[in-house]
């Protein structure tokens, strides 16, 4: 047995090295998120919805620049080197947020973007290419590196927070920076332990040291990728226009998958198909469920009674239920799988995407324990993140495994770069969602009117006419439940069909479970 090929746990040794990075990276990146519309509306004094526009435009740009390093990646770099250029970008870019100067504030921003691209899918790539496709541990095994994801998403925002709060925004930014570098170090000890074996190397090193101008292909990559973040930066300052850029890369990924169709065989070709259908179906779960880092954050602020930990450390909460959950759910599948019961992945899916509307409809119901100052109670919040934290271990986790699993092996790292763009899309119209719960001029917000303020009523025990009548307080009450409610109920909707239609998802994805 090779050095790679060594098992810990009943899973290779090299998911454990991939799981620290990641959880460390994932460290850096929750605990700067946490701290950022909290840091536009209290230190740089942006409204709500220039807050709301900045926050969603950095979270999709976060999820776009993986197509183009998954690409790289396939195409130049391979994963290693992918995940260190990532690493080292995103470390910088916090750091410089770090300095309270709004010049720095989108360059930094901007960094991490750029960063991110390369570091994200190529992980997520990684993990998948340490199981062959027939593995059963598979599932498992990404339900456990999910389970890092949220460690770090856990610890992030109670530490950095508390230190923001103590010390100043920076020492919490600052952190975040360590906590990248920390990440990156776990990588490296797993190469140096060679854990990995020939896997993640450069595709083709002939190709790669070609040079141009005296510089060879991952130099010219690198110094194109800083060249790009004006570019980033300027998206994150006019983020109005970002709509231009969501139509580009739409019309980018098409050009893409059409080209991958014609150039592939059966049964990868039906696959695609159902690539499209899991990216679509997780675009519409994160647009719902990333209202966690902006409105929610704001929900938590404004109108919810916090005890023991304030607004920005409610982001734990959600990652602190995986925490809880992911082996668990791990053990679960592993139990399904032997005797041959687990769920299909497609089921898996539709499931997840009604938990998350029940969820939502739980936060719209916390309006029913508000006080005289409008606060509810902090148990609907924790109640709520717990289910659509359940629905999220129904479709995440299994949608990153299946990535790998339904890709042509020459496209794993772009496909997973096709999966990420889910969340481009999710977060896009998820800052359009939230910034749905700003009170207007007249008081409430469009929600106010028709079926969807019956909805809101019969959810939350509160009309627009009883909003109205009362203070500020009230109102913005009203316009976060009313939203949590409509965007609730849809999403139990669309579960429901996503499970009615799941025997045509099964016959595309050809086998795959």
């Amino acid at each position: 047995m090779t050095q790679a090929e060594q098992t810990k746990f009943g899973h290779p040794k090299g998911l454990y090295y991939l799981f620290f990075a990641e959880l460390w990276e994932r460290f850096s990146f929750y605990g700067m998120r946490a701290l950022l519309v909290l840091y536009m509306t209290k230190q740089l004094l942006f409204e709500d919805h220039m807050s709301y526009g900045v926050y969603a435009a950095y979270m999709s740009l976060v999820y776009f620049t993986p197509l183009i390093g998954g690409y790289l990646a396939d195409q130049f770099l391979g994963f290693r080197k992918s995940i260190m250029i990532g690493g080292v970008m995103m470390a910088a870019g916090h750091f410089l947020l770090s300095i309270e100067l709004p010049i720095f504030f989108y360059g930094s921003l901007a960094l991490i973007i750029v960063g991110n691209g390369f570091f994200k899918p190529n992980i997520s790539s990684f993990v998948g290419s340490l199981y062959s496709d027939e593995d059963i541990r598979r599932d498992a095994g990404f339900t456990i590196f999910y389970m890092g994801i949220n460690i770090g998403g856990a610890v992030a925002p109670l530490l950095c927070a508390y230190l923001a709060e103590l010390y100043g925004w920076h020492y919490g930014f600052l952190l975040a920076g360590i906590g990248m570098l920390i990440g990156l170090f776990y990588f490296q000890q797993g190469l140096k332990a060679e854990v990995f074996g020939e896997k993640g190397k450069i595709i083709n090193p002939t190709k790669y040291h070609e040079k141009w101008l005296g510089l060879n292909q991952g130099q010219i990559i690198i110094m194109l990728s800083l060249l790009a973040t004006p570019f980033f930066a300027f998206l994150l300052r006019f983020n109005q226009y970002e709509h231009y850029m969501v139509w580009l890369a739409s019309f980018a990924i098409l050009i893409g998958l059409i080209k991958m169709y014609k150039s592939v065989k059966a049964p990868y070709k039906t696959r695609l198909w159902s690539v499209s259908y899991f990216t679509i179906l997780m675009a519409i779960f994160w647009a719902i469920f990333e209202q966690a880092g902006s409105s929610l954050t704001l929900f938590a602020d404004r109108n919810t009674n916090l005890i023991g930990i304030n607004a920005a450390q409610t982001n734990s909460i959600n990652s602190g239920f995986i925490i809880l959950l992911a082996i668990p759910f791990s053990m679960l599948w592993d139990s399904l799988n032997k005797r041959a019961k687990n769920p299909h992945s497609a089921i898996k899916a539709g499931i997840g995407i009604v938990l998350l509307g029940l969820g939502f409809v739980i936060f719209g119901a916390s309006a029913h324990s508000a006080d005289q100052w409008a606060k509810t109670s902090m148990w609907y919040l924790i109640l709520g993140y717990l289910v659509l934290t359940i629905g999220e271990l129904f479709i995440s986790p299994i949608g990153l495994s299946k990535m790998s699993e339904l890709s042509a092996p020459k496209y794993v790292a772009f496909i997973m770069g096709v999966f990420f763009t889910s969340s481009f899309y999710g977060h896009y119209f998820a800052g359009k969602i939230a910034q749905l719960t700003t009170v207007n001029e007249d008081g409430v917000n469009p929600f106010a009117e028709g079926i969807l303020a019956k909805i809101t009523q019969v959810i939350s025990g509160l009309s627009p006419q009883m909003a109205t009548a009362a203070d500020a307080s009230h109102q913005q009450l009203y316009s976060f439940v009313s939203v949590y409610s409509v965007f609730g109920c849809l999403a139990i909707g669309i579960g429901i069909l996503a499970l009615l239609i799941s025997p045509i998802i099964k016959r595309w994805m050809d086998g795959v479970h």
